[in-house]
C-alpha cells in the first residue's frame, strides 16, 4: 500500500516506544519486589472530582448525549470566561471559545486555519513534538530554534526576529512547556508578540499548563497581552481529565467562524457527555480540590528536583509549573560508559526499573544529553525511583 508523503514526514512518538518497551518489561517484573515506576507519560494520578464523575454520569442517564453545537456547548463557553475573569483578572467573552475534542484538536484547527503550505512556523526547541507535527499536517514546516537555560528553554523576541524569513507564518510557544516545565516571562512574550504583530505574522501560544503554575510571575496568561493571540488549553491536565479528550482554545472574534466551519466539517463536535461533565470542573468544591492537587504538585516537585541534583542529574531551570524535570545526563553518561540520554533512558528502565523520557523527541539541539522526568506520580512512586537511582548510580 502506498503511504503519503505526509504521513511519512511524522516522525515516530518516541515517548510511546519507550512507553511500549516500558509496559512490556514491566509485566515481566509485576510481581517482583521492583515493579516498574512510570515517570515517563506526562498525566497526572489524580482523576476527575466526584462532581465531575456524577455530572458524566448523570448526563448519561438524563439521554444528553446528542450532538452540541460544533463550538461546543454554550454554558460551558460560559463558564470558561468566567473562570479567566476569576483565575486571572482578564476578559475573555465566551463567543471566542472554541471547545475542542482535547487541546490536540485545537492545535489542528488553528493550524489548518491559518498556515498555508509551506509556511514556517518559529518554535524552541525543546518543545514538544506534536505540536510540530500539526504544523506539518497543515503542510507547513516547524522552524525549531535551539535555546539556552539562560532563556528558561524559551524563545526571546530577539531570536524570534533574527530568525524571522520570507516565509515564516508565525510562532507556536507553550508556557509552561513540555518537557521544561518553564514558562516565558510575560515581558519577554509581549516582545515576542510584538515582534510578530510587526510583521503581520500570528502568535499561538500552548497554555495547557498554565493553571499549574507555582510562581505567580509566571502564571498569567497569555490573552492579557492582546486580543489577537491564539492561546489553546485543555482538560487534561488542571482539570484532571485526560482520557476525556476536551478542550478549547480562545481565538480572536474573526477568526471564530473558520474556525467552527473547520469543526463542523472534521469533528462534528467535542464529547457531547464529557462537555456536561466539564461544567462540574468550575464548582467551588471541585476547584478548591483542584487547587489542593496544585499544591502537591509543587511538593513533588520541591522535593524531586533537589533529589535529582544530589544524584548527579542537572535541571538548569527549575520547572515553574507542570509536573516536569528537565534533566541533563551528560555527567552519568560518561560515568557509566553511554553513547546518549537514549542509551541512559533504557539502562535506568532495565537496571532500576524506572522508566523515564529520553530527549530525542523534542529536538535536536541538545536533546542527546537530557532526560524527561514526569513527576505526575504519586510522591511514594517517586521517593522509590530515587532510591532505585542511587542503587543504580
Amino acid at each position: 500500500m502506498q503511504i503519503s508523503t505526509r504521513a511519512q514526514n511524522i516522525e515516530p512518538f518516541y515517548v510511546m516506544e519507550v512507553a511500549k518497551a516500558a509496559s512490556a518489561l514491566a509485566a515481566e517484573v509485576a510481581h517482583t519486589d521492583a515493579p516498574m515506576v512510570f515517570l515517563n507519560i506526562g498525566e497526572p494520578d489524580f482523576t476527575a472530582p466526584p462532581l465531575v464523575q456524577e455530572a458524566a454520569a448523570r448526563a448519561v442517564r438524563d439521554g444528553l448525549s446528542q450532538y452540541t453545537a460544533a463550538t461546543g456547548l454554550p454554558q460551558l463557553r460560559e463558564r470558561i470566561s468566567a473562570w479567566y475573569a476569576s483565575r486571572f483578572g482578564v476578559q475573555v467573552p465566551a463567543r471566542r471559545i472554541v471547545i475542542t475534542a482535547g487541546a490536540s484538536a485545537a492545535l489542528h484547527l488553528a493550524c489548518l486555519a491559518l498556515i498555508e503550505s509551506g509556511d514556517e512556523i518559529l518554535m524552541p526547541d525543546p518543545s514538544y513534538p506534536c505540536n510540530r507535527h500539526f504544523v506539518s499536517a497543515a503542510e507547513g514546516k516547524a522552524v525549531l530554534i535551539p535555546t539556552t537555560a539562560e532563556e528558561r528553554f524559551q524563545l526571546s523576541a530577539a531570536k524570534v526576529e533574527a530568525a524571522w524569513g520570507a516565509r515564516t507564518r508565525g510562532v507556536l510557544l507553550a508556557s509552561p512547556s513540555n518537557p521544561t516545565g518553564t514558562s516565558i516571562h510575560p515581558d519577554e512574550l509581549r516582545r515576542i508578540h510584538q515582534v510578530v504583530q510587526a510583521r503581520g505574522g500570528i502568535t499561538l501560544i500552548d497554555e495547557i499548563y498554565l493553571a499549574l503554575s507555582f510562581d505567580a510571575q509566571f502564571g498569567q496568561t497569555a490573552l492579557a497581552i492582546d486580543d489577537a493571540i491564539i492561546s489553546i488549553n485543555s482538560f487534561s491536565k488542571y482539570f484532571n481529565m485526560t482520557g476525556w479528550r476536551l478542550g478549547w482554545m480562545v481565538v480572536p472574534d474573526a477568526l471564530v467562524d473558520v474556525v467552527e466551519r473547520l469543526a463542523q466539517n472534521l469533528f462534528i463536535c467535542p464529547s457531547t457527555i464529557a462537555q456536561h461533565a466539564a461544567l462540574a470542573c468550575f464548582e467551588d468544591a471541585s476547584l478548591a480540590l483542584y487547587e489542593q492537587r496544585r499544591a502537591e504538585f509543587k511538593a513533588r516537585r520541591d522535593y524531586f528536583i533537589p533529589a535529582l541534583h544530589a544524584l548527579g542529574l542537572q535541571v538548569p531551570v527549575m520547572p515553574d509549573g507542570a509536573f516536569y524535570a528537565w534533566a541533563d545526563c551528560s555527567e552519568l553518561c560518561r560515568k557509566l560508559g553511554l553513547k546518549d540520554s537514549w542509551d541512559f533512558a533504557f539502562e535506568v528502565m532495565n537496571r532500576a526499573h524506572v522508566a523515564i523520557t529520553p530527549g530525542r523527541d523534542f529536538g535536536t539541539a541538545q536533546t542527546a544529553q537530557f532526560v524527561r522526568f514526569s513527576t505526575a506520580s504519586s510522591m511514594k512512586q517517586l521517593e522509590t525511583a530515587i532510591a532505585r537511582l542511587r542503587a543504580m548510580l
